[in-house]
């Protein structure tokens, strides 16, 4: 039972690896993030590496509650929703969340069923 930030250095230390070593430029990059990832450490990590955090703010958290200074974009924290959402779509595929499939072909085949049934679902709504 550990909060969203539990042990957050290596975990970002672990993406900034794997984004330097798919050679992408982290300067002006955004990071988008609910207010349960709204904390100093974080926000030092991002501001270290060049990108800009844009993180709602967590009002239980003393220390960055009163910050004016702080960049928020509520547009782009908006565009957050529709990410979570497919997420969760995805998650109500039991093949693909406990990843049975052994080949990276399967699996990809697996996600484009499941994108092909979530798009019918939703355009079955709009008619």
């Amino acid at each position: 039972s550990h909060h969203d930030t539990y042990d957050i250095g290596t975990h970002f230390t672990e993406v900034i690896s794997v984004l330097k070593a798919s050679e992408i430029n982290m300067d002006g990059l955004f990071m988008n993030a609910d207010s349960g990832f709204d904390c100093r450490h974080l926000k030092t990590l991002c501001f270290q590496h060049g990108i800009i955090e844009n993180f709602a703010s967590n009002k239980r958290n003393k220390m960055t509650a009163n910050d004016d200074d702080n960049y928020f974009d509520p547009e782009l924290y908006e565009e957050r929703y529709s990410i979570e959402r497919t997420n969760a779509w995805l998650d109500s595929f039991r093949s693909l969340l406990n990843r049975h499939d052994t080949t990276v072909t399967s699996w990809k085949a697996l996600n484009y069923i499941a994108f092909i049934v979530i798009s019918l679902k939703k355009s079955k709504k709009f008619k």
